[in-house]
């Protein structure tokens, strides 16, 4: 069986598997966050790009390539942590919900969504006084205030404790919760 499923084919019929026609492409499932941090995450590409290419084909390197790519890779973290708590694939340790019974497991899921909106509530307000303390330090190799990553990551506490929310109304208010969705979708957390 496994030969039926790795049969060897020919150059041509390689060549025309890539003409097969796909259906049309959906991006329903991105919420603006998401490409926002795509943006991001391709600056930092492009920053360690230039970072490399200055080091070793220039052999003079730009200094502020690599500080900003550490602040854009502090940027995708916590925006990509923003679609994981919609999507609810951060991770999490859900055997014990397969083992308890329904209304158990339930009211267990409601309380974790209360916990994390706890967290995030409470982050958010760390942040905004810590942004308040250091906010006008300015980086080292560019000379932009500090406050700007931390801004970033503020809105990224901010926007998780919001889609938190979300999923707190929609586990009150629909008959499966958002994590029960994930896992019968398969988009479920690691």
């Amino acid at each position: 069986m496994a030969d039926q499923e790795h049969a060897l084919l020919s150059v041509e019929e390689m060549a025309h598997a890539f003409e097969d026609e796909s259906g049309p492409v959906d991006l329903s499932p991105y919420a603006p966050e998401d490409w926002l941090t795509l943006a991001v995450f391709w600056g930092m590409a492009l920053c360690i790009f230039l970072q490399f290419f200055t080091r070793y084909a220039l052999n003079n390197s730009l200094a502020w390539t690599e500080e900003i790519a550490a602040n854009c890779l502090v940027v995708v973290v916590f925006m990509g942590s923003v679609m994981c708590v919609r999507l609810c694939r951060h991770i999490t340790v859900d055997l014990i919900y397969n083992f308890l019974p329904r209304p158990v497991s339930r009211a267990l899921q409601v309380a974790v969504d209360a916990i994390v909106i706890g967290f995030f509530g409470y982050m958010s307000w760390l942040l905004w006084r810590y942004i308040a303390i250091v906010g006008d330090e300015r980086m080292v190799t560019v000379d932009l205030p500090r406050g700007v990553v931390f801004y970033t990551v503020f809105a990224a506490f901010v926007m998780m404790l919001l889609r938190a929310l979300q999923n707190f109304y929609k586990d009150m208010t629909r008959s499966k919760t958002v994590r029960e969705e994930a896992a019968e979708s398969g988009i479920e957390g690691i």
